[in-house]
């Protein structure tokens, strides 16, 4: 019998969960493509229990989330180009005894904003953050067609070091015998993207301009997680009309929120990206699995969103 036929267990991995609507998510798609899957929380607050999780290899596919992506992907035994650029994975899949590892927290991020109507050809986009989301951001802002990329941060040397990292390994696989193309029609394949886009960085404090005169800004920090959280910067160089988009969810308004909100920004939370990525787990984990449904049935986007009562329009 296969992994598609059997009933089989996928998890959402990280600390803490508990507010995650990805078990209603997901378990709305799988009831609709007729799976005997079933996802759950799998809260784990503290590393050494979180590694002892992904040993057992007791599923089918998890997701990660804060603070995990890094651990995820030294456990993977394969790991795709999404994740090597991100340096932290967001799904690892089963398959045999391989351990896939994927990043989709830029393409979800991307996807979400393509479908508000965002357009990213020969923008300019500010990422706060270090980290894999930050990474996957960056990655994915690039291949859908910005023009300037940012990373910011704390320290203006870590953000060097991490962007550094990211672009030597995006050239490596950039530079390769096949090109890896584009995913859709108007995105740019890898060599275009690596080709034609600038990559800088900085941080808060030296970055003022940049995000000021950005036609994006995202916050790809934990930075709102707690009711008491600052914005990662100064509120007050958020200007009318950029957009602004906090990858947090669930936790009420965020500083970052309220503060582009209040400067006249087109804002959005993390919800979306949230739908967006799990909507690319579906497609891949049915794919690898060999699961014998029909996607295109349905709006995969759709059932995840009333599935988790978020108003995406």
């Amino acid at each position: 019998m296969s992994e598609a036929t059997t009933a089989e267990n996928l998890y959402l991995l990280g600390h803490p969960i508990a507010h995650s609507k990805s078990p209603a998510m997901y378990n709305a798609v799988y009831e609709r493509l007729g799976l005997p899957w079933r996802y759950e929380l799998a809260d784990k607050a503290g590393e050494d229990e979180a590694r002892a999780f992904l040993d057992a290899r007791d599923f089918l596919s998890v997701n990660i989330t804060t603070p995990y992506k890094p651990l995820a992907y030294e456990a993977a035994t394969h790991k795709a180009a999404s994740a090597k650029l991100a340096r932290g994975a967001n799904l690892l899949v089963r398959h045999g005894e391989a351990l896939l590892a994927y990043n989709t927290d830029g393409q979800g991020c991307v996807a979400y904003l393509e479908r508000t109507g965002f357009d990213f050809a020969g923008c300019s986009v500010v990422v706060c953050g270090t980290g894999p989301t930050a990474l996957s951001i960056v990655h994915a802002c690039a291949i859908a067609g910005a023009d300037e990329v940012v990373l910011v941060g704390r320290d203006k040397e870590r953000a060097r070091d991490v962007l550094d990292a990211y672009v030597q390994e995006f050239g490596r696989l950039s530079s390769a015998a096949v090109d890896l193309p584009a995913a859709q029609e108007h995105h740019r394949s890898f060599r275009q993207a690596y080709d034609g886009t600038t990559f800088k960085f900085g941080s808060y404090a030296t970055s003022t301009q940049a995000i000021h005169g950005a036609d994006l800004v995202v916050n790809a920090t934990p930075l709102g997680m707690r009711a008491d959280d600052p914005a990662p910067f100064d509120v007050a160089l958020f200007c009318a009309g950029q957009r602004a988009f906090d990858v947090v969810y669930g936790h009420g308004e965020t500083a970052f929120v309220a503060g582009a909100r209040a400067a006249d920004c087109t804002v959005s939370d993390g919800a979306g990206m949230l739908v967006a990525q799990a909507e690319a787990t579906v497609r891949t984990v049915c794919d690898i699995a060999g699961a014998d449904v029909d996607l295109e049935t349905f709006d995969l986007f759709a059932v995840m969103a009333e599935a988790a009562d978020f108003d995406l329009g």
